[in-house]
């Protein structure tokens, strides 16, 4: 596991710290490392595919528009990447 020093937190910020810390039962540290992990990843793991159908939904495409991707994708199966 990855160790990470944060230096020159204002006097403000780490009392707001440790008071979040004591009202979840963690220690500071412990706060720190959960409020990082709610900013930096997603809950829901994000689908490229999926993410594309609903800006496609929301700007209006229908079903009908989704087949002609389909016909026109290339379906030649990828080459095996070479780590030579």
């Amino acid at each position: 596991m990855a160790i990470l020093t944060v230096r020159n937190v204002p006097d403000d910020v780490h009392r707001a710290l440790r008071v979040r810390a004591a009202q979840h039962g963690r220690s500071t540290e412990a706060e720190v490392r959960e409020i990082l992990a709610a900013v930096v990843k997603p809950e829901k793991r994000v689908r490229v595919g999926e993410a594309l159908v609903a800006i496609g939904r929301k700007i209006g495409l229908a079903n009908e528009d989704f087949a002609v991707f389909e016909n026109v994708r290339d379906k030649t199966p990828t080459k095996p990447l070479s780590l030579d």
